[in-house]
């Protein structure tokens, strides 16, 4: 019997190692495909790169030179612009592959919650993207570029740099707007509920101009409220979605 007792007790820990290193096989596996599929995307960007360059750039205020700097610029630029590309064509395959990963650790309700939403987290991070683009860049770079206080100045800016922070601004505001249904998730599956958003309304506020304030590449403070009003906007959705998720739980309590 003692035998049998030791060679059980030493099983345990070898099945918990077999575990995580199944886990850790499974990563890799899903990175791997997900490498692969940005890697082909990404190629597949290539047709359409010189389209989404001038998309980019056609925010920029007529009497700025977008100029080059540096020898192997444009060519760096192109292929920014390719991968960044690859990887939004690819998002549908990356979130089906982390939702696969949580599969397994997710009830049956809590996947059913999860497939729903996955449109919502693609619609959201677009509609952030869009209103980035439509709204807050042109405001933002008028300021930038027309700032009140030096005039004489002709603007002559580095492709790169303004590459990078239309590109930052169009991701970073698109993530945001994942608010609401990150809210209404973690409310379905019982982590949060509208109370206690609510009761924290106050930092949420502070916070959004905190965020708006690394956001955005200006110091000025009608661009950063520009920015955080949409965000206490969202965050007071994910409240009232945070409401409906556990709506009829609370109603059958």
């Amino acid at each position: 019997m003692g035998v049998i007792t030791l060679n059980r007790r030493a099983a345990k820990p070898k099945e918990k190692d077999l575990s995580i290193r199944g886990h850790l096989e499974e990563i890799r596996q899903r990175l791997v495909k997900s490498a692969i599929f940005i890697v082909l995307t990404t190629i597949a960007s290539f047709v359409y790169a010189r389209h989404i360059f001038d998309f980019f750039t056609s925010r920029a205020p007529e009497h700025v030179n977008l100029v080059q700097l540096q020898v192997t610029e444009l060519i760096a630029i192109y292929m920014k612009i390719c991968l960044y590309s690859g990887i939004v064509l690819a998002l549908p395959f990356l979130i089906y592959q982390f939702v696969m990963f949580l599969n397994p650790a997710l009830t049956g309700k809590e996947k059913g919650y999860l497939y729903l939403l996955l449109p919502g987290v693609l619609l959201c991070f677009f509609a952030g993207a869009s209103f980035a683009y439509f709204i807050f860049l042109p405001s933002a770079l008028n300021f930038l570029l027309n700032f009140p206080l030096m005039d004489g100045v002709d603007p002559m800016i580095s492709i790169n740099n303004y590459m990078s922070v239309v590109i930052r601004i169009l991701v970073a505001i698109g993530l945001l707007f994942e608010l609401p249904v990150l809210c209404f998730f973690f409310a379905k599956i019982g982590m949060v509920n509208h109370r206690q958003l609510a009761k924290y309304w106050r930092i949420a506020f502070v916070g959004a101009f905190v965020v708006a304030a690394f956001i955005t590449p200006t110091v000025d403070p009608i661009n950063q409220t520009l920015v955080a009003v949409p965000i206490i906007i969202l965050y007071g959705l994910g409240i009232v979605l945070a409401w409906l998720a556990r709506r009829n739980v609370e109603t059958a309590v």
